[in-house]
């Protein structure tokens, strides 16, 4: 079972613990496909992906196409003779490539499919209140996160997981899956589910707009959305402070449920906290940056920063 060839496709963090995994505990990785150096930082100087990282301490064979449609790139996936290739936060394959190896290509989504198919999925899953995600392994067919289902496993939101702690939670629970899906595919004993053609709930990339915070919504739905986008990209908001227009990120907060008389988006200043008025109740801040100033606590910014009468967010 240990002896099967695998390639393994990743790039971020979050795919260096399923391959770490899947190296401690002995698996065949004949190969490790990943993106391309980029420039980062300000002397642009060439970045090397986590998966490329990993993958080269271990003295892994590293592959870094930057078209996976190239002759030359499938002429070296071919010479490697996979059994298995395994995808986890990589690009779209062409069907040249996920066709390769004759076990099949799985992937490893951080949803129960087919809910929340896209770039974001754990972020959509607490931005819209859900109790609980997971994990899935299926097939990789020619669309989108559409193909046959081989495993899936749950977990819990609670009410107050953001991204970062449910990230990590997947992590995890992803490379237990993916070495259970590596099993049983090697067993020759599996049967797959179809999905269904509609998607139920989407997970669409993170850009500017879906971002920021609309403080006309309701208590639930704004308190959501902040922490399922903290720590990262994190919710943003407009800081109205007299003439001023700041552009703000929110990270950490907590909610208060209570009737009030205030426009919504009033800023109600005390001497320890900072909260924002919305329909029936408000979000209390307890970690914010202002563009220009570092990240830090409600109670450092008041210390440290002039507020106006009838600050706002916008």
């Amino acid at each position: 079972m240990k002896d099967l060839r695998i390639i393994f496709m990743g790039t971020p963090n979050f795919a260096v613990t399923i391959l770490k995994h899947l190296v401690d505990n002995k698996y065949n990785i004949v190969g490790v496909i990943t993106a391309i150096d980029k420039p980062a930082g300000r002397g642009r100087k060439l970045n090397e992906s986590a998966v490329k990282k990993y993958a080269l301490s271990k003295e892994l064979n590293v592959l870094q196409p930057k078209n996976l449609k190239n002759e030359d790139f499938h002429d070296k996936l071919k010479d490697l003779k996979a059994d298995i290739q395994i995808v986890v936060a990589f690009r779209m394959l062409p069907k040249s490539v996920w066709q390769m190896p004759k076990l099949g290509t799985f992937n490893l989504h951080a949803s129960l499919l087919p809910a929340y198919r896209g770039a974001a999925p754990i972020h959509w899953a607490i931005i819209n209140g859900e109790r609980k995600t997971g994990a899935t392994t299926f097939f990789i067919d020619d669309k989108i996160d559409t193909g046959e289902i081989i495993l899936k496993e749950e977990v819990a939101i609670s009410d107050t997981e953001t991204v970062g702690t449910l990230h990590d939670k997947l992590m995890y629970l992803g490379a237990n899956l993916v070495a259970k899906t590596v099993d049983l595919i090697a067993t020759g004993n599996i049967t797959t589910i179809k999905q269904p053609d509609l998607e139920e709930k989407s997970a669409p990339k993170l850009n500017s707009e879906n971002t920021k915070i609309d403080w006309t919504k309701s208590l639930d739905s704004i308190y959501n959305k902040i922490r399922g986008l903290n720590p990262f990209p994190t919710a943003w908001t407009i800081i109205k402070n007299g003439d001023d227009e700041i552009s703000t990120k929110i990270y950490e907060v907590s909610k208060v449920r209570e009737i009030h008389n205030y426009e919504f988006g009033t800023v109600i200043l005390s001497k320890k906290t900072i909260k924002v008025a919305v329909k029936n109740g408000f979000i209390n801040i307890l970690s914010i940056k202002l563009a220009g100033k570092k990240k830090m606590d409600a109670v450092s910014l008041l210390n440290g920063y002039s507020f106006k009468e009838n600050t706002k967010m916008l």
